[in-house]
């Protein structure tokens, strides 16, 4: 969904590498995407390389960056060069010429140094908490994951309520098709009550190998199974808990846990009981929307800070599920907030979607970029739980991002002039995994055979602009 977010030449030119290590001499390539744009062959060239953070070198001389660099034009009318960028930043290139008015012209250009751990990551877009309708989403497990692959989607964590096993029917059913979208598990884990007392605060399962959900057992939802392959990855999993089980796992961590005065006890208990199991099932304990407006605020104050303060969960999901300001609003200025009295954790934006039809005005409004070394569970997740993840809010034309200002300049660069490109990559790829779902023989078939064809797009995106 970055479309309208690109360069305004982006698909004049084509510019690569994009993304650069630092100290490394890299050669660029500046290549025109038709004959209207295209440089003169044999005629020379400035290109004026300039740092973005430097400042301009009339006004800042002592940390001003600019390099001009002679290019001769080939000729097929490509530029290329060398240049060896010193510092993590965005670089413009400037190429001057006498366009065919007689007048000087500049063509600007972006690509961007990166450092440390950046140098070896590749940025992947997706969502962490999504709705199919196995729970209250508007559509199937497999329509959901082969729609948010149209517009641009790497990952997706499908978290329908109290079922895990949806998920895994995404993944079984895609599993062995060409396509390079990554279905991890997940659910949205909601309690049932203990000691005749709500445990209302929702908590997200991202990638864990088995369902906290079906820990326990319940009367609330009736197509649960407890075939340990309908609620693990694997096929291992804990045993249920009747009540008595649970209230006693619950008591015990009540037991344990430091709880402010004037705060519920069993909620406070459930839920950190149910972070807890997250994590030892190697999942992404997330924490979603509590200023989500149910009545009330869903998170009461006293709670959040009791969440902050005791390191309940792992990532925050700061954006997500709404368009007033009262939600994504409010938890950013929490996050800033809590950053500025030391608390430390990391972000995700998700869609909390229950359609994901592209006619639903909540059904793209927030992502997440995680910078992973791969597209795959374990990278993803420890990438967030490094802190490499910035999260994407899309409600309005102009998009917004959260996160530490490292990762958020990089995603910045990121989502106007790579991830236009890699969507496009995508959409295709899309449209036949549903054509797959959805048709028939002859589609299907037809579906297999041009998915064999574009398989690895991104994959060779990855490689092309990313000199790693």
């Amino acid at each position: 969904m970055s479309f309208a977010f690109e360069r305004p030449n982006l698909y004049d030119y084509d510019i690569y590498p994009k993304v650069i290590p630092a100290g490394k001499e890299t050669r660029i390539t500046v290549r025109p995407l038709g004959a209207r744009r295209q440089f003169m062959p044999g005629q020379s060239y400035t290109a004026v390389i300039k740092a973005m953070t430097g400042g301009k070198p009339e006004y800042f001389p002592s940390t001003a960056e600019y390099v001009t660099v002679n290019v001769q034009c080939s000729s097929d009318g490509t530029l290329t060069f060398t240049h060896t960028f010193t510092k993590e930043q965005e670089y413009f290139i400037d190429i001057q010429y006498i366009n065919h008015k007689g007048a000087n012209a500049v063509e600007r250009f972006s690509v961007y140094c990166v450092d440390g751990d950046l140098a070896n990551v590749y940025p992947f877009i997706g969502d962490l908490h999504m709705h199919s309708c196995c729970s209250d989403g508007n559509q199937e497990p497999e329509t959901v994951c082969a729609n948010y692959r149209r517009w641009g989607y790497d990952f997706i964590v499908l978290t329908d309520h109290r079922r895990y096993y949806p998920s895994l029917r995404a993944m079984r059913f895609y599993e062995n098709l060409p396509t390079e979208l990554n279905i991890l598990p997940g659910e949205e884990v909601h309690l049932p009550k203990a000691f005749d007392q709500f445990i209302d605060p929702h908590i997200i399962n991202a990638g864990g190998e088995y369902s906290v959900n079906a820990m326990i057992e319940r009367t609330d939802v009736p197509d649960a199974s407890l075939d340990p392959s309908e609620r693990s990855l694997y096929g291992e999993c804990p045993p249920v808990m009747n009540q008595e089980q649970y209230e006693s796992v619950i008591q015990e961590t009540m037991d344990d846990l430091d709880i402010p005065e004037g705060l519920d006890r069993v909620p406070a208990a459930g839920v950190k009981w149910a972070f807890d199991e997250i994590k030892k099932a190697g999942g992404l304990a997330i924490w979603p929307h509590p200023t989500w407006i149910h009545d009330t605020f869903h998170n009461p104050d006293l709670f959040q800070d009791f969440m902050v303060k005791n390191h309940i969960f792992e990532a925050f999901e700061v954006l997500g599920g709404e368009n007033y300001f009262e939600q994504n609003g409010f938890q950013t200025l929490r996050y800033y907030e809590d950053r500025a009295k030391g608390f430390h954790y990391p972000v995700v934006g998700s869609t909390d979607s229950h359609s994901s039809n592209v006619t639903n005005r909540n059904g793209f409004i927030c992502s997440t970029i995680v910078f992973s070394p791969a597209n795959e569970r374990k990278a993803l997740l420890d990438s967030i739980r490094a802190f490499r993840s910035v999260a994407v809010d899309t409600i309005s034309k102009e998009f917004r991002l959260v996160g530490e200002m490292r990762y958020v300049r990089y995603a910045c660069f990121l989502l106007k002039n790579y991830f236009p490109i890699h969507d496009e990559a995508c959409s295709e790829e899309g449209r036949l995994l549903k054509q797959y779902f959805c048709g028939d023989e002859t589609d299907k078939a037809d579906a297999i055979r041009t998915l064999n064809a574009m398989q690895g797009r991104v994959s060779k995106l990855l490689k092309k602009y990313f000199a790693f």
